[in-house]
């Protein structure tokens, strides 16, 4: 039983670590199958003239993709 508590720790540890590493990063939770873009959709909300803060969250996105490094 101590075993089977010590690494529960472990894995609670370990899930608590990634997710405070996703939630510090501020990025979307997207799908392995492209997420939104699969259904034919170029953004969430799908309106022609976005509010100020999904361009912001646009703009910055676009920056992320140019300063991104490809390998």
């Amino acid at each position: 039983m101590e075993l089977f508590l010590a690494v529960f720790a472990v894995f609670l540890v370990v899930v608590l670590a990634m997710s405070v590493g996703f939630i510090m990063q501020g990025k979307r939770i997207k799908g392995s199958c492209g997420g939104i873009s699969a259904l034919g959709l170029d953004k969430a909300c799908d309106c022609d003239d976005p509010c100020d803060e999904k361009k912001a969250r646009m703009a910055k996105e676009q920056e992320w993709q140019r300063n991104r490094i490809d390998g």
